[in-house]
C-alpha cells in the first residue's frame, strides 16, 4: 500500500521543495528528545524551518515549562516572592543544557532574559503575562539553534518580531495580521536551518504578544502559507491520526489520508492530536499537513489534503466528545411563527452564548450547546427569557450529552449508512436523544447521555471498522 505522502505527491503531481516542520512540547522535552529533533531535520535537506515549542512534560508526572513560567508570571503580579518559581524554570534548562554538552552560557544568558522581563515589565499583567509565557519558546529555540551547530548542522534562531510575524494586540488571544504573511515570505530566501519558536509573535507597539490554544501548531501553519511550503509537518508524540481515540479502542486503525474537511469534522468532537483551528493558515494556501511522530519518524504519519479519492462506503473517522446540553422547546404552531427561530438565538447571541446544533419540528426546536457556555449563572436567566418572550408551552434542558460523530467524504453518496450507525447503537443500548446530518454532508452527529460514550464509539466502531 503506497504511503500517504507517494499518495499526495500523486494528487498534487509535484513533488516536495521547502517542508516546515513543527516539533511539540513534549518533542523537545529534553535533550534525548532535542537530539531526535535534530536527525529528523538534518535527514531531509527540505526540513528548513523548524518551529518548536518551549519544554514539555517528560512524563506524566511533570510540568510543562509553559505552566511553571505561568506560576512565575502570577508570582511577580501578586507582589510575592518568586525566586523559587523563577530557578524552576532555569533548571529545567539546565538540565538539557548539560545533557546537550552546551555552554553554561546559555543558561545563564536565559537566566538574565527571565531576570530582565520581570524587571521591565509592563503595567499591563495580561501583556506582562504574555512576556513571560513566550520566553519558554524563545529561549528554547536558542538553545536548540546551539545544539544544531554544536553537531556541525548550520541553524540560527530567528525573532519573530524581526522576522515580521506581527499580531493583534489581544494579549493571550492574539491573531495574525495579514501584512505577516509578505514579511515572513523572506524566510524561504535562507540558506540555514532556521529556528524559529513557536507561540508569539510581537503587536505593531513592538509588545510580545501570544496566541491562544495550539499557539506553536498556529505559528507553523503561519509560516506555511507565508513561503508556500509543499508540506507542513507537525511532529507530535503519536504515529498518525487514529480512526477512532485510542484510548477507548486500543486497535483503532491508523488514517493515512484525510482531508481538511473531514478533520476539522473529527476535531470538533473531540480528535485532540491539536487544536483544528490553529491549521486555518495552511488549510487557506491548500497546504498538505502530515503528522507524524517524533520517537518514530519512519512511521507514514496521516496526511491531510484539500482533496482525495474515497470510497462511498468506507468511514473515515468516529469521534465523540462530551460536556454538552440541550435546550428543548416545545409551542404548538411554532411553524406558524415567523422569527421565533431568530428570536430564540437573538436570546442567545445577547446572554454571550454559542451554539453548535438547532434541530426543530414543526411544534418544537431544540439547541444543543457546550454545558459551559450554559453555567449556573446563566441558566436561569435565559430560561427566564425563553418563558417570557417567546411564551413556549415546554421547556426543559437535559446536561449530560456527549456528541458522537462518524465521518466520511463518500457519505454524501452512500446509501444505508444512518440505517447502520443507529441499528449499531440499538443493538447496544445507547439510546439516541437526538440526530443531525450537515449541509456538507460528510458527517452525522448524534447526540446520546455522556455515561453511554465509550459503549458508542465501541458500537460504531465494530460496525464500521469489523
Amino acid at each position: 500500500m503506497p504511503t500517504p505522502f507517494v499518495c499526495v505527491s500523486k494528487i498534487l503531481n509535484k513533488g516536495f521543495e521547502m517542508k516546515v516542520v513543527k516539533f511539540g512540547g513534549s518533542s523537545v522535552a529534553s535533550a534525548e528528545q532535542i537530539s531526535k529533533v535534530i536527525n529528523i531535520v538534518t535527514a531531509e535537506a527540505d526540513r528548513r524551518i523548524v518551529v518548536v515549542s518551549a519544554p514539555g512534560k517528560r512524563n506524566s508526572e511533570d510540568t510543562k515549562v509553559t505552566d511553571l513560567l505561568i506560576e512565575l508570571a502570577d508570582r511577580v503580579l501578586e507582589g510575592i516572592d518568586h525566586e523559587a518559581a523563577l530557578q524552576a524554570v532555569v533548571a529545567r534548562y539546565a538540565e538539557i543544557q548539560k545533557d546537550l554538552d552546551l555552554s553554561e552560557t546559555v543558561v545563564a544568558t536565559i537566566e538574565a532574559d527571565l531576570r530582565g522581563r520581570i524587571e521591565n515589565r509592563s503595567s499591563n499583567a495580561l501583556q506582562f503575562t504574555d512576556t513571560m509565557k513566550a520566553s519558554g519558546e524563545d529561549n528554547h529555540a536558542k538553545m536548540i539553534a546551539e545544539a544544531f551547530n554544536k553537531q556541525g548542522h548550520a541553524a540560527k534562531y530567528v525573532n519573530p518580531g524581526e522576522a515580521g510575524m506581527l499580531l493583534s494586540d489581544e494579549f493571550g488571544n492574539a491573531e495574525v495580521l495579514p501584512e505577516s504573511f509578505e514579511r515572513l515570505a523572506a524566510l524561504k530566501e535562507e540558506s540555514e536551518i532556521l529556528i524559529f519558536p513557536g507561540f508569539f509573535g510581537q503587536t505593531k507597539d513592538g509588545n510580545v504578544a501570544t496566541f491562544p490554544r495550539g499557539g506553536s501548531d498556529i505559528t507553523g501553519a503561519i509560516l506555511a502559507a507565508a513561503v508556500k511550503a509543499e508540506v507542513y509537518e507537525n511532529f507530535t508524540d503519536v504515529d498518525s491520526v487514529y480512526a477512532m481515540d485510542p484510548r477507548i479502542v486500543p486497535t483503532a486503525p491508523a488514517i493515512e489520508l484525510m482531508t481538511y474537511r473531514e478533520m476539522r469534522e473529527l476535531a470538533y468532537a473531540g480528535f485532540g492530536v491539536f487544536h483544528d483551528e490553529a491549521i486555518i493558515p495552511a488549510v487557506h494556501a491548500e497546504i498538505p499537513i502530515c503528522i507524524k511522530n517524533t520517537n518514530r519518524p519512519e512511521a507514514p504519519g496521516t496526511m491531510i489534503v484539500p482533496k482525495r479519492k474515497y470510497e462511498q462506503t468506507k468511514v473515515t473517522g468516529i469521534s465523540c466528545a462530551d460536556g454538552f446540553c440541550g435546550i428543548y422547546i416545545d409551542k404548538y404552531m411554532m411553524n406558524r411563527e415567523v422569527g421565533f427561530g431568530r428570536r430564540l438565538l437573538q436570546i442567545l447571541e445577547e446572554e454571550g452564548i454559542s451554539y453548535e446544533h438547532t434541530p426543530s419540528g414543526i411544534d418544537n426546536m431544540s439547541v444543543i450547546l457546550q454545558s459551559a457556555e450554559l453555567g449556573a449563572d446563566k441558566e436561569q436567566g435565559v430560561v427566564d427569557r425563553i418563558l417570557t418572550e417567546l411564551e413556549p408551552d415546554k421547556i426543559c434542558v437535559e446536561h449530560g450529552l456527549a456528541l458522537l460523530m462518524v465521518v466520511s467524504e463518500g457519505m454524501n453518496y452512500a446509501v444505508g449508512m444512518a440505517a447502520k450507525a443507529t441499528q449499531a447503537l440499538g443493538d447496544a443500548g445507547v439510546n439516541i436523544e437526538m440526530i443531525n446530518q450537515g449541509a456538507s454532508e460528510i458527517s452525522m452527529m448524534f447526540a446520546i447521555k455522556d455515561v453511554d460514550h465509550k459503549k458508542a464509539v465501541h458500537a460504531l466502531g465494530n460496525a464500521f471498522f469489523g
